[in-house]
């Protein structure tokens, strides 16, 4: 049997299903919790943790409660993920169980594929860890995960990047390889470029609600290891007569990938070029079903009856995504989301980031969710290089007067990681930075996008456009900027083995690895593909990540929960 810590199970149902376990003899799987472990007719019992303490407690309570006159005795086997942890060994044997277990290894899993051209590490503490905690495991492990992916395709013969982590990552991979002589393969490379960026160089793009349909649904019901989790009520057949007596309660779970053909053509739109698309679809869907009143002879009936499944398939798809951009347009359409939408708008153009906002001042004394109003605070502090003493204070005082005291240590996280900060000097450079960057672009066409700026409606994502401008330029055109943004700018070059240099045929797309330290949304991938697929790019991305994150998902990593005491 085999017990997960929770948090897991949705990064290993990616690489092994249930179905595939069971082929390999694993009888029962249970979910990691206190008190004694289920009744099951098994001899070995396998924990697959990550490295936490408190987890350690619980699988200490369960081992110590099981049952040692019972016959045949098991036997456990505990398997860390990523890393064994020396503390949590030490931990089990000052509470005397390490001795139970037999087996005590580690399943290295780093990058775990999420789609055709996206790996994701799937660590949601990483950026807390680099960025308040100076911790740098997850670091390590990137590298480690680097290691691995140069070993299947090849050495990647340049490494750019930008960012503090981004250059301890580099110099952890050329260490390895120096350590590791023997790892020099002679796999002709598959990738031109690794491209290392730090989250915190561009911590503007994960703040701004994402605008393409991909987006929204993570925005609004979040994605889990590609599934999200829908209200039923809009999936739920129709029938006549009935009236809704038996509405489902259960939500409904649908996995995400481009697998589906239809979601592979929509995910990146931006959510405004979406409705057209489903009804030209629907059009061609019911005009392939009609053509059966056309087929007369058995051969053609014979062809119109195999292509039924592929048909009844596109139909079904058809139905959830057009419920599912149903229920994102409730939202899109409300009031708020269109306030909200235009405060954020007005901060990213540069309008009104040094004083007090109106707008956000209401939706404190509303009591708006707190997340909101902190993604808020902060984008207007990134786009004014920081706010201004009294502005800062006069947040601050709002929030914790209404939301309570005990997100002092929030707002103190927020700090550390320079989202909520005072402007140093009294010199806002993100003006700069947005017009050499082009960050702004005003004209920006939805339907048939020219510019990567569709995926914010106007906002182009700071770190895609290092990325675009890394291709061509080069970043020396961009020298200046580079130096406005935090951390180190460098470039590495790995040797190659003689004969595997790559000599590029006409039109033949480079390749380029986009490594997020720190997380990435799905506007920003969105974006990146965009590129992929521009006529005359010239160049391929692939997309990596320590986890796939939104602002809301990013900001709760950054939050504190201080318990009250029990009086």
């Amino acid at each position: 049997a085999i017990v997960w810590d929770e948090y897991l199970t949705g990064p290993f149902g990616l690489i092994a299903q249930y179905s595939l376990l069971k082929e390999h003899e694993v009888e029962k799987m249970f979910t990691l919790k206190p008190g004694r472990l289920p009744q099951a007719d098994v001899k070995n019992i396998i924990f697959f943790v990550r490295p936490k303490l408190e987890l350690m407690d619980i699988i200490t309570d369960n081992v110590l409660r099981e049952d040692r006159g019972r016959s045949p005795q098991r036997d456990f086997h505990i398997l860390f993920v990523p890393r064994r942890s020396l503390l949590c060994e030490q931990w089990l044997k000052e509470q005397g169980v390490l001795g139970s277990f037999i087996h005590r290894e580690q399943y290295s899993l780093d990058l775990i594929p999420f789609d055709g051209d996206l790996l994701s590490m799937e660590s949601e503490s990483a950026f807390k860890e680099c960025y308040l905690e100076s911790d740098q495991t997850s670091l390590y492990h990137a590298a480690k995960g680097l290691m691995t992916l140069q070993a299947l395709y090849g050495t990647i013969p340049q490494i750019f990047g930008k960012g503090e982590c981004a250059r301890h990552v580099a110099n952890m991979m050329i260490r390895m390889k120096r350590e590791f002589p023997g790892s020099q393969n002679s796999i002709f490379p598959v990738f031109d470029t690794l491209l290392l960026l730090d989250r915190n160089v561009d911590l503007l793009t994960p703040l701004a609600t994402q605008l393409t349909y991909e987006g929204l649904i993570d925005e609004i019901y979040g994605i889990q290891n590609t599934y999200v989790k829908l209200p039923p009520e809009k999936f739920a057949p129709k029938k006549q007569g009935e009236g809704g007596k038996d509405l489902p309660t259960e939500p409904k779970k649908l996995q995400l990938n481009s697998a589906e053909e239809l979601y592979a053509e929509i995910r990146d739109k931006n959510f405004n070029a979406v409705g057209s698309v489903l009804s030209k679809k629907a059009k061609i869907i019911s005009a392939a079903f009609e053509e059966r009143h056309h087929a007369k002879t058995v051969g053609e009936i014979k062809q119109f009856v195999s292509q039924l499944p592929h048909m009844q398939a596109a139909r079904s798809s058809l139905a959830n995504h057009t419920s599912i951009a149903e229920l994102i347009k409730d939202i899109t359409t409300s009031e708020d989301f269109f306030d909200n939408l235009t405060v954020e708008q007005e901060f990213m153009s540069g309008i009104d980031t040094d004083k007090v906002n109106n707008y956000i001042e209401d939706c404190i004394a509303q009591k708006h969710p707190l997340i909101k109003i902190l993604r808020l605070v902060c984008l207007q502090s990134v786009c004014n290089s920081g706010l201004k003493q009294k502005v800062l204070d006069y947040y601050k005082r709002e929030i914790l007067q209404t939301y309570g005291y005990e997100h002092i240590l929030t707002l103190n996280n927020l700090e550390k990681a320079g989202l909520l900060k005072l402007q140093a000097s009294g010199r806002n450079n993100y003006p700069t930075i947005r017009k050499t960057l082009r960050l702004w672009m005003d004209d920006v066409n939805e339907q048939n996008p020219n510019d990567i700026s569709y995926v914010y409606s106007g906002y182009a994502p700071l770190s895609v456009r290092l990325a675009q401008l890394l291709a061509r330029p080069g970043w020396r055109s961009i020298e200046e900027v580079l130096k406005m943004l935090p951390g180190p700018h460098f470039e590495e070059r790995q040797q190659l083995p003689t004969g595997l240099q790559k000599k590029r045929q006409h039109g033949e797309n480079r390749v380029t690895l986009v490594f997020f330290l720190g997380g990435v949304t799905y506007a920003e991938i969105a974006a990146l593909r965009f590129l992929s697929q521009m006529e005359d790019g010239g160049t391929e991305y692939v997309i990596a990540t320590t986890k796939l994150i939104n602002g809301t998902s990013w900001i709760k990593s950054l939050m504190e929960k201080l318990e009250p005491a029990p009086f």
